[in-house]
């Protein structure tokens, strides 16, 4: 469902096309001396502002569609985590070894290798601060691809691991990391796309002075001086209303 500001670009561009047909059932006596008020420069401009919103609807599909499949990418990697552990764990690996892949695991998996002590409700009570930490869960994707990484390179230096299961070899392991990679890089190449449709986008409607937004206003403007403020053909385009959304 389009978010209340993607509507309210949208009603914006339908408006602006009723102000044109309002301008146009006007015939000859709508003749503006403004080159960007003309019914051409109008019409020109509508187009223009659809393909922007157009142009933004696909960014977002795209967008979506990156950030589902980066979703699905990096669902497996905590319970594929776990298994390798368990056959770390099962070989003659040492045991600095297998707490090293058990450590990454754990950032892997958002959990702190060790639990913070905090002040009881007696000691808070008393005065006691709370206790301050930084994040330690370390969940965003370019952590997990770092921590998946060095998971990979502790155990392709470990000549113990050698799993018979397809899914934990070191070979597969690395295609995975791959997909990841270029999985999160897809999205980040969308979120700049989608960033600058909307940009575009927002230039065309409300660029100063000559975005489509300020356009009207002066189409309006033109209609007061040529009819009368009083006149039925201002009123016909008073009442057309053009918002300038905060964000999206």
């Amino acid at each position: 469902m389009a978010s209340t500001t993607e509507t309210g670009h949208a009603k914006n561009v339908a408006t602006f096309e009723d102000l044109i047909s309002f301008c146009t059932g006007y015939g000859a006596t709508y003749n503006p001396s403004k080159a960007a008020l003309k019914l051409p420069a109008l019409t020109t401009q509508n187009t223009g502002a659809i393909a922007a919103l157009q142009a933004v609807k696909v960014a977002k599909t795209a967008y979506d569609n990156a950030t589902n499949a980066r979703e699905l990418a990096f669902k497996p990697m905590k319970s594929l985590s776990t298994k390798i552990i368990n056959a770390l764990a099962a070989t003659e690996a040492t045991k600095q070894t297998v707490d090293d892949v058990k450590s990454t695991n754990m950032k892997i998996q958002g959990r702190r290798a060790k639990a913070v002590e905090k002040p009881d409700a007696k000691a808070l009570a008393a005065g006691a601060e709370p206790v301050k930490t930084a994040s330690t869960s370390q969940q965003s994707y370019d952590k997990l691809i770092d921590h998946f990484a060095q998971l990979i390179a502790t155990l392709t230096a470990e000549p113990k691991y050698i799993p018979n299961e397809n899914e934990l070899k070191v070979a597969t392991l690395n295609t995975m990391l791959t997909d990841l990679r270029a999985k999160n890089t897809a999205v980040i190449t969308a979120t700049t796309v989608l960033s600058n449709a909307r940009i575009a986008r927002d230039k065309a409607l409300y660029a100063e002075t000559t975005g489509m937004v300020d356009t009207a206003q002066d189409a309006k403007q033109y209609v007061k001086s040529l009819f009368g403020a009083t006149s039925p053909q201002y009123k016909q385009v008073s009442g057309l209303k053009f918002n300038r959304p905060k964000g999206d």
